[in-house]
């Protein structure tokens, strides 16, 4: 059905970067769940009311909350694709994570609400004998649940495959938010079953329990929604993707310092640095550098800016101090990778020179790492001098 849906509704649905096909799918999927969901709170409310089955009547309002969890995706998936504009150069699709953090936070009030009424419908209940449903009502409830289940295990994997295909966490955190509905519904099915068998009340200690598990999810989302706002570590698969591009051209020696900024899942900057031999025609490299940003741009869709490092190599010198130096920093425990190295040699001292990424992990601050490896160097040969810049690991990967 998922792929009917695409057929029908997705106009390029493999142009997944197009900004265009993305809002084409969060359409797809938000207006998805407006309709399945307003559906799904139609028939809970009828049946909850006319057969007084609390639980389900709120369970009914959570599916309305749903569809206007969906109603939120939608304009988020609108607003995030408007252009760039003076205020906004870099565009909005960062809205598209906005909306999936108050999807999240929603999510946390609901469970909260839950587990409210669920103590409230504790109290009421208490010392009170359970009415048992006649054969009719039974079956009627029973079977609007397992529709109602049914309808939201499709609805959480449609909005996982739709999710994970445009990258969007807005539609994660829906699918996510599916499953809870479908946890709370089969408690409110088990313990329809339970009570209606054993004449025993159990509706509210459930629905209790899933609210305590929601409101855990809720809080597990609003993290994970949060983080590219905040700045989050690029993915390494990604990373990986593009590093290999970069080593694949002839004349790159290696690479590193790569630093990625998101704004939003299909507008992404980038910059490295790539080492080059300095004997090679300036003019040939720079051309090479500007091919690989273009290549990068049509192929990964990423806006790569990259620095050109000119390397000596070859030079016997500096190849045997760096054999002499390099073991010695190694064996440092927050030195994630040394690059850059290069050296002067003067009449009265010998100028190492190198950047150091450090571990994130490191205690020390950057006075403490400079005396350190100072100190190493120095006690190799007290005519080196260590002249270093500390960088920090941004993809935790080069």
């Amino acid at each position: 059905m998922t792929k009917l849906l695409i057929k029908l509704f997705i106009k390029n649905p493999n142009k997944i970067d197009d900004s265009n096909t993305r809002k084409a799918y969060g359409n797809l999927a938000s207006f998805f769940g407006i309709i399945s969901n307003i559906l799904i709170c139609i028939l809970k409310l009828v049946f909850g009311l006319i057969f007084n089955v609390i639980s389900l009547v709120a369970d009914g309002v959570n599916n309305l909350t749903d569809a206007g969890n969906s109603i939120v995706s939608l304009v988020g998936f609108k607003l995030s694709n408007k252009p760039a504009d003076k205020d906004h150069p870099f565009g909005h699709a960062r809205i598209e994570y906005i909306s999936g953090f108050i999807v999240s936070i929603i999510i946390v009030i609901l469970g909260l609400q839950l587990v409210i009424s669920s103590i409230q419908d504790i109290i009421t209940n208490f010392n009170i004998p359970y009415e048992q449903m006649n054969q009719k009502e039974y079956i009627i409830t029973l079977s609007i649940l397992l529709v109602a289940i049914i309808i939201k295990i499709y609805q959480c994997i449609f909005y996982t495959k739709i999710g994970k295909k445009i990258s969007s966490l807005t539609l994660i955190a829906a699918s996510k938010d599916s499953r809870n509905d479908v946890i709370a519904t089969t408690s409110v099915l088990i313990g329809l079953i339970i009570s209606n068998t054993f004449n025993f009340y159990i509706d509210g200690y459930l629905s209790a329990l899933v609210g305590l598990f929601i409101i855990y999810s809720g809080f597990s989302l609003v993290k994970e929604t949060s983080n590219p706002l905040i700045g989050e570590r690029i993915n390494q698969d990604f990373v990986k993707k593009i590093t290999n591009k970069i080593l694949s051209y002839d004349g790159v020696l290696g690479v590193h310092d790569l630093q990625v900024h998101e704004y939003g899942p299909s507008n992404i900057f980038a910059s490295i640095h790539v080492e080059v031999n300095a004997h090679n025609d300036i003019l040939k490299t720079h051309d090479l550098i500007d091919n690989i940003e273009k290549d990068i741009l049509n192929d990964l869709n990423v806006n790569m800016t990259i620095h050109m490092d000119p390397v000596v190599i070859n030079d016997p010198y500096t190849e045997e101090v760096k054999k002499e130096v390099i073991p010695y920093l190694n064996k440092v425990s927050y030195i994630h990778n040394i690059h850059d190295f290069r050296v002067i040699k003067g009449p009265t001292h010998t100028n190492i020179i190198f950047d150091v990424v450090i571990k994130d992990d490191t205690k020390k601050n950057n006075d403490e790492i400079k005396k350190e490896l100072k100190a190493i160097v120095k006690a190799i040969n007290p005519n080196y001098e260590l002249v270093i810049t500390i960088d920090h690991d941004y993809s935790n990967y080069l």
